[in-house]
């Protein structure tokens, strides 16, 4: 399985090289000089790389707007993250609150010994602690794994490839260094660039098969043999990030990013993320719940 993680991540940071450099060439044909932007591209990727591999999570604490607590901010949730861990044979994950009314979790980090476990103030006042419970043992199973590594990274890269695109945007739009004359052709190229260049971010996490969630749902099902407990806490879940946009009460939201990262992606209805989602309708995975609690003998109507 860890060598399998391995290769995924191999193959994405090519993508995102290979991706970085051809946007280097494109406004590199706006400014007259493709090779050199090209090789800068690659520069990008290396630090890109480099970072999304070893300060992802950090960086997703930062994009989704996380604060990590102790154990005297929030007893319940702290003891059952440590009750899930101890139940999964990992080291306990730090804990993390996001300030907003949306009910949702996710999890990030490269490993078992470097994980982090965050859920919202809007899922604490939703969900009983059976339900919590329950959803804490989705993350924990991608924690255990290793999806953790893989979505990180796509998520720190995507908001990488978002920033990109928005700086061709601004350039184009400011008709670049010294306002000099461009070639129109350059020109078109650079504005299709702008345009597709963060539809290439949630490519990216498209990438990232779908399988994951599926894989997280029945293991936090198992460790916590609650499946009916999870299938609840979807429900209400998702009804939440149907209603209540992920608001913090700074007014700031988390990064879209980041929404490969959380139970239920927290832009549905509310952005094109959606049309490109990278999980499966809640719909499908309470029936693949079901069937999931009937092999437990775990009845639910």
């Amino acid at each position: 399985m860890a060598l399998s993680i391995y290769l995924k991540i191999a193959v994405l940071l090519a993508v995102l090289t290979g991706l970085l450099m051809a946007i280097g060439y494109i406004i590199g044909l706006y400014f007259g000089d493709p090779y050199l932007f090209m090789l800068v591209g690659l520069g990008f990727a290396a630090v890109f790389n480099f970072f999304a591999y070893f300060y992802s999570d950090s960086l997703v604490l930062r994009m989704s707007g996380a604060k990590l607590i102790n154990e005297s901010d929030n007893p319940t949730l702290y003891s059952i993250v440590r009750n899930v861990s101890q139940k999964a044979g990992i080291p306990m994950p730090r804990v993390g609150i996001v300030e907003t009314q949306q009910a949702n979790a996710f999890a990030t980090g490269r490993g078992p010994e470097k994980a982090v476990v965050v859920a919202t103030t809007g899922i604490l006042k939703t969900l009983s602690p059976d339900e919590l419970e329950a959803v804490i043992g989705h993350e924990i199973g991608h924690v255990v794994h290793r999806d953790v590594l893989l979505t990180s990274i796509a998520a720190t890269i995507a908001g990488a490839i978002s920033y990109i695109g928005n700086l061709a945007f601004y350039s184009m739009w400011f008709g670049g260094v010294g306002g000099r004359d461009r070639n129109n052709s350059s020109g078109l190229l650079m504005i299709i660039a702008a345009i597709l260049i963060p539809l290439g971010a949630s490519f990216i996490q498209l990438g990232i098969s779908r399988n994951a969630e599926y894989n997280a749902d029945e293991y936090g099902a198992k460790v916590t043999r609650n499946p009916a407990g999870l299938i609840r806490a979807l429900e209400k879940i998702s009804a939440s990030v149907s209603r209540t946009p992920p608001r913090q009460p700074q007014g700031s939201t988390p990064s879209p990013a980041t929404s490969a990262l959380w139970i239920v992606n927290p832009f549905k209805g509310s952005s094109l993320l959606e049309l490109f989602s990278t999980h499966p309708s809640t719909e499908h995975r309470i029936e693949r719940l079901k069937k999931i609690a009937r092999e437990m003998n775990i009845y639910i109507p």
